[in-house]
């Protein structure tokens, strides 16, 4: 890494720790949520009576957050618009990542752009229903708040990187490349960038160990999960099978 300043050095080994801590975070959560024994049935009724079923039910939770569209329609506006709003801008922020940009990275360009906008209203209207619906704010904690800062403040620093304070876009991509590719070369002296990937490798770090697993523990959620079948079938705690 000969030629880099010493700035570029530290957050260039920042960008590799966070890396290996999401990652090695994640697969710890998933593993343990898979290896962690169900000793009640317990499927939210009604529910699935066939595993078909169940995938289809999954699906719909993932997709469309049927749940707490049944719950509150207010909360799964706010959400299912903030929601599909960030999977447009990350697929658009693969275009920093991949050589050649695949075209539909590319037509998620300037779509992205605006959803990055919806985002963060999304966020702003998550926030203020938190802190003024006095049932929602009696169950949230600092780390509830906390969480839609961080993400609402990438967003920002990410908005005006774009409308206000222009970043250099080819230099923002040579550095990523470079850390993908493990050719590291100099960091984009643009503090707001700076601002912008801090934040993002704060979020790295603390995502395997906040609430925001619940992307992947939807999947090992017994109240989900589970067939609707203990007349027909009788459920072992898997202990107990021994």
């Amino acid at each position: 890494m000969g030629g880099v300043s010493a700035l570029s050095f530290v957050y260039i080994a920042l960008c590799y720790i966070a890396t290996a801590v999401f990652i090695a975070g994640v697969t710890s959560r998933i593993y343990k949520y898979a290896s962690t024994p169900a000793p009640l049935k317990i499927p939210t009724t009604p529910a699935p009576t066939s595993r078909a079923g169940v995938a289809g039910r999954l699906a719909g939770e993932v997709l469309f957050f049927t749940s707490l569209f049944k719950g509150n329609k207010w909360t799964w506006l706010g959400g299912y618009v903030f929601h599909a709003a960030l999977a447009l801008v990350l697929l658009r922020h693969l275009r920093y990542f991949l050589v050649p940009i695949p075209e539909m990275v590319a037509l998620a360009g300037p779509p992205g752009v605006w959803a990055g906008v919806i985002m963060v209203t999304a966020l702003a209207y998550l926030f203020l229903r938190r802190m003024s619906v006095d049932r929602v704010a009696y169950i949230s904690s600092i780390a509830d708040y906390f969480v839609l800062s961080l993400i609402g403040l990438i967003g920002v620093t990410g908005l005006l990187m774009k409308f206000v304070i222009r970043a250099d876009v080819a230099a923002v991509k040579g550095f990523i490349m470079g850390i993908v590719t493990f050719s590291p070369v100099q960091m984009p002296a643009d503090p707001m960038f700076i601002i912008h990937l801090s934040l993002v490798l704060i979020l790295m770090v603390y995502f395997p160990f906040s609430k925001l697993m619940h992307a992947g523990g939807i999947f090992f959620s017994p109240t989900r999960n589970q067939v609707d079948d203990p007349r027909e079938r009788r459920h072992v705690n898997p202990w107990a099978a021994q």
